[in-house]
């Protein structure tokens, strides 16, 4: 009897022990944020890169104890000098989707980054809240690049009419070349006795077209009959999708 007696106090011991546990708090660790990971979003890339006018894919591991309540996605740029056309832009969202409110959920998005964002470094934070009320966050940093990119441009400054002007820069496409404008007008120049007002556009596609790096290199003549003056050049490089990436210049025509 008496060993029956203590076989049935052991399971309601631990029932109230149980109760006991119960009836406190339970302390939960914060959340534990690893393998943040992001980069251009077409291939999954995981270098810290991405093209503007293109989606940022973003991943990383969520270690919880107590059940996520929430994933905050903050992104911002630092000091980044907007130009001609672009627009400043910020990203923030909170997602509290049903996969992620659970324990030890994998973060996985895709964020569109617009056309005209400046190109430059953006500071990234994300930030796990569970139900217990803690938070953790991990911060990083984010290239954002131009799909079409231009450089290490030599123009002659001056040219006199009846001549021509050497013009070359590299070209970066992603997505490859499709074509290479130029237009050139004068500014306020006034045209004089047997002068005749210049305008040139001129496509550019041969040696060019589907490259994604190529060296743009070309003599342009002026006429002998152009007014004397400061001519004003703009360069569009358009690539395979669509994506324009301008830049401008001047030259000083002399007689």
């Amino acid at each position: 009897m008496n060993k029956l007696k203590h076989a049935l106090l052991i399971p309601i011991l631990g029932l109230a022990l149980f109760s006991c546990q119960d009836d406190e708090d339970v302390n939960f660790d914060a959340p534990v944020i690893s393998e943040f990971q992001f980069g251009e979003g077409g291939t999954h890339a995981t270098d810290g890169t991405a093209y503007r006018g293109s989606d940022l894919h973003l991943e990383a591991e969520i270690l919880a104890e107590a059940t996520v309540a929430s994933i905050t996605l903050t992104i911002h740029g630092h000091d980044l000098v907007v130009g001609e056309g672009e627009e400043e832009w910020d990203f923030s969202q909170t997602y509290t989707d049903e996969k992620y409110l659970v324990r030890n959920p994998t973060f996985h998005e895709h964020v569109d980054i617009p056309a005209n964002a400046p190109a430059g470094e953006y500071h990234i934070t994300l930030e796990v809240t569970d139900e217990a009320g803690n938070t953790s966050e991990v911060e990083g940093h984010l290239e954002v690049l131009s799909l079409v990119t231009i450089s290490g441009l030599e123009m002659d400054e001056t040219v006199a009419r009846g001549n021509d002007f050497h013009v070359e820069f590299m070209i970066n496409a992603v997505h490859g070349i499709h074509q290479v404008s130029v237009d050139i007008h004068a500014h306020g120049v006034t045209p004089g006795a047997g002068e005749v007002e210049w305008e040139f556009e001129e496509i550019y596609e041969e040696g060019y077209h589907g490259l994604t790096e190529a060296e743009f290199h070309e003599h342009i003549d002026v006429p002998a009959n152009a007014p004397a003056g400061e001519y004003h050049i703009t360069f569009s490089i358009e690539d395979e999708e669509g994506n324009i990436q301008e830049f401008e210049s001047h030259i000083d025509v002399t007689a």
